[in-house]
């Protein structure tokens, strides 16, 4: 089931952006669960939309292990540099389509004659 969710291509690309699993200076403690268990069971909550605390055994992890290293991968910025990873790699094969893409804003309003 990992394997399919996180194939091998997309995880050597995942390593190049994971920061290091922290050490704990006391040592002990339980064995953290590998960084492709996690990644494949945050790609399942993720596509199919099921609850964090409903996540199949199947991948190891529970759903709230699951879910507070995608909050630590989050604060990393992991995310975001796997995505440019990913538009580099894509584009350096000249795999990018660029006749489609979007373009997102934000409108705020400025209460009070907001500066």
């Amino acid at each position: 089931m990992v394997e399919r969710l996180v194939p091998d291509g997309p995880w050597e690309l995942f390593q190049k952006v994971v920061p290091q699993a922290p050490t704990r200076p006391q040592g002990g403690g339980r064995r953290r669960y590998g960084d492709r268990e996690v990644l494949a069971a945050i790609v399942f909550v993720t596509t199919t939309g099921c609850a964090w605390a409903q996540l199949p055994p199947v991948f190891g992890p529970s759903g709230p292990t699951a879910h507070r290293r995608s909050t630590e991968w989050s604060r990393a910025r992991v995310w975001a540099e796997l995505h440019r990873l990913v538009l580099d790699e894509l584009g350096s094969r000249g795999e990018l389509d660029w006749s489609r893409r979007a373009v997102d804003s934000v409108n705020m309003r400025a209460p009070q004659r907001g500066t």
